[in-house]
């Protein structure tokens, strides 16, 4: 197994000593406004070969011991031996067949789950540096410009040529020390790890749509689907976009006429997005809850009267992967993103260019309604966002406060989707938190961490209980080569069972009225969601978050189980009589209010609103002057008690925000649409550092009914 150098705490370390300084400018990553450490592999690197050049020379050199492609990724992995790795390195800089090479490293979290550095940086620049400027300053540092951000200003792509004079980590943090630069970072790409590995090897089978009670079976756990069909089944226009490893396009779920549409594979960079692996069958089981066509044989998906585009992923996730992935999907007309994966990584927030991607589909995509982008919540029965001391796994994988953090499920654009059980209870491995947006229903087992780089699963600390729950009915590829003999498997499961689903509803609510947006599809899943009760404690923590709080939601099951039904009728509803912004109601705070140096609670402005209709847009416009904005940390709070990021510490050295935050450029605002108006509203700016000071002129807030 290859070894992982353990850097020093920052914290302990001199912070006036030169070499310690400049051996952690390459250790620490800048990335959505977070510092995390990185750690060197001791005998690993990656090269990315000039293009239409050989390796062969590299791969000749006595000290390599194997170097192996990485699929889809243009790089290609070099072993050596540990005591000459910098120096293979520093050969394989100097020559001409090689483009770029970089350390391989490990984020802070699972144990051997390497990261890789791509030759690509995102640097985004304060308002009013030119595009001459910026070109100085990448032409210093060694980088080509590629192209702009769309949706990010004054965000670009570089390239690191072989003129740089650091590696992408290194040249990130230089950067971002730079007057003109509010952020950079590199492309780091790591594996993707599916929500589900069965434990074990048609229509009455699929408990999950519709059933009559049974064995393990409580009432009302189901979609309600019989109901919502007899109103859609579907219509080809809309087309669910299922991101995956890989789907058997013979299997008769998924033929008919008009079935497909632009299929993609992103491994091998053509249009047909087959598996290849044995273990390629993820791709499959995910499609078939969500699109199997009804044909009187077999299973039948949620929305089986709608399209399909298959969509096989790279099995790795950076920047580009992900742009590709949602670019595709938004070009060629999906109306709906399912996503049953996440990354490896315990710690993993998203990029610049991955938070924009995702953002772009889900405002620009179906001609600017947006595209409706569903994230599975993960299987590790641990918070999407939070801290757990964790005690008692394997040889210690992990140990300790570790901060669990998935990007995607975090995302404000996003659906996030739970797992509840066929007996009503939270499934035993369903991560959870504030970010949960809904539930559905899937098989009940105990959770468990991929680590793809040793091809075991690593389950956490056992659960003593006996975990009730009937499996998932879905298609598997044909023949001997899916999860079990013959075309169809009675054991899958995970959140990745439960996020086709909700990708199913979200596609039959669009059915009946396309008109409506992204947005208001998620908030029209919430208020129709069945509000499930779990009152049994976690056997992994004993917490009990299986009730709702004062604004409806649960912890574990969001704002309840998706109910197709009630979703699609909603839908129907809306479209007879569409909402419209009746009044503009505005307030603003008046004086000079000072933000206190480095106190953590920061100073608090209030303003209060007197109507009690819903919300249906939201601006805030702020005025602050400071002598170091990127101190601040500037959030609002809802008469509901939800509280927002407006801002986070990226404004640098700016000493004047005069800022109007809206749907458009602040997507979390969105979590307040068709949120009552009335009561007090509250702005918070803290100060997260010494030295700097300043002080809020005036907000506003404005709010349309």
């Amino acid at each position: 197994m290859t070894g992982f150098v353990n850097q020093p705490d920052r914290s302990s370390d001199n912070p006036f000593d030169p070499a310690l300084l400049a051996d952690h400018e390459g250790l620490i990553l800048q990335r959505g406004g977070e510092e995390l450490v990185l750690h060197k592999s001791s005998d690993r690197f990656t090269v990315r070969a000039m293009e239409g050049r050989s390796l062969s020379g590299l791969s000749r050199h006595p000290a390599v011991q194997m170097m192996r492609p990485i699929a889809g990724m243009d790089l290609t992995e070099v072993q050596v031996e540990a005591s000459q790795l910098e120096s293979v390195m520093v050969f394989a800089r100097s020559s001409d067949d090689v483009r770029f090479a970089s350390h391989v490293y490990e984020m802070d979290g699972v144990s051997h789950t390497p990261a890789y550095l791509s030759d690509e940086l995102t640097v985004q620049f304060a308002p009013g540096i030119d595009l001459t400027s910026i070109q100085a300053i990448a032409t210093s540092m060694g980088l080509q410009l590629v192209k702009p951000i769309a949706g990010a200003p004054q965000a670009f792509i570089f390239h690191v040529t072989k003129d740089a004079t650091a590696n992408p980590v290194k040249l990130a943090n230089r950067l971002a020390e730079r007057p003109e630069v509010l952020s950079a970072e590199p492309d780091v790409i790591v594996r993707t790890q599916p929500y589900y590995r069965p434990q074990v090897s048609h229509y009455g089978k699929q408990w999950y749509l519709q059933h009559d009670g049974g064995d393990q079976l409580k009432e009302g756990i189901h979609l309600s689907m019989e109901a919502a069909w007899e109103i859609t089944r579907g219509d080809r226009s809309v087309i669910i976009a299922v991101a995956d490893d890989g789907f058997d396009l013979n299997h008769p779920d998924f033929q008919g006429k008009g079935k497909m549409v632009a299929p993609k594979d992103m491994r091998r960079q053509d249009a047909v997005p087959m598996p290849e692996a044995d273990l390629e069958s993820h791709g499959t089981a995910v499609a078939g809850l969500a699109i199997a066509e009804e044909n009187g044989a077999g299973i039948v998906g949620v929305a089986p009267g709608c399209a399909f585009m298959p969509i096989r992923t790279s099995s790795f996730l950076n920047d580009r992967s992900v742009e590709e992935l949602f670019d595709w999907a938004t070009e060629q007309g999906a109306a709906v993103v399912s996503c049953s994966w996440g990354a490896t990584a315990v710690h993993y927030p998203l990029s610049t260019r991955q938070r924009a991607a995702i953002s772009r589909a889900a405002t620009e995509g179906r001609n600017g309604k947006g595209c409706v982008v569903v994230f599975a919540a993960g299987n590790t029965n641990r918070p999407v966002s939070g801290t757990v001391n964790e005690l008692g796994w394997p040889s210690n994988v992990l140990r300790g406060p570790t901060e669990w953090l998935n990007g995607f499920a975090v995302h404000p654009d996003v659906i996030t989707v739970s797992a509840c059980t066929s007996v009503g209870e939270k499934a035993a491995y369903s991560n959870w938190g504030t970010n949960i947006s809904v539930c559905a229903p899937s098989n009940n087992v105990p959770p468990d961490v991929f680590l793809p780089e040793t091809g075991y699963v690593v389950a956490p600390p056992p659960i003593q209980k006996v975990l009730e729950g009937k499996g998932m009915v879905t298609s598997d590829r044909l023949g001997s080569k899916g999860y079990t003999p013959g075309d169809y498997t009675e054991s899958f499961g995970g959140t990745s069972a439960a996020c086709p689903l909700v990708a199913g509803v979200a596609a039959l609510v669009l059915s009946v009225n396309p008109d409506l947006t992204a947005r208001e599809v998620k908030q029209l899943l919430q208020n129709t969601a069945d509000k499930i009760l779990d009152s049994q404690p976690d056997p992994q923590f004993g917490e009990s978050y299986g009730t709702y709080d004062a604004n409806g939601h649960s912890r574990w099951f969001g704002y309840g189980k998706v109910n197709a039904h009630r979703a699609v009728q909603a839908a129907q509803q809306q479209r007879r009589s569409p909402s419209s912004i009746r009044q503009r109601l505005r307030q603003s705070s008046t004086g000079l209010t000072d933000i206190p140096d480095n106190l953590p609670l920061g100073m608090t402005s209030a303003l209060r609103i007197d109507s009690g209709n819903p919300i249906q847009d939201i601006q805030i416009s702020l005025d602050i002057q400071h002598s170091y904005l990127g101190d601040l940390e500037i959030s609002l709070e809802s008469p509901t008690g939800l509280r927002l990021l407006l801002q986070g510490r990226t404004l640098g050295n700016q000493t004047r925000l005069n800022q109007r935050y809206n749907l458009d450029n602040t997507p979390a605002l969105r979590q307040l649409l068709y949120q009552t108006a009335a009561g007090v509203w509250k702005l918070t700016i803290v100060d997260c550092a010494p030295e700097h000071t300043g002080w809020l002129n005036r907000w506003e807030l404005d709010i349309g009914v």
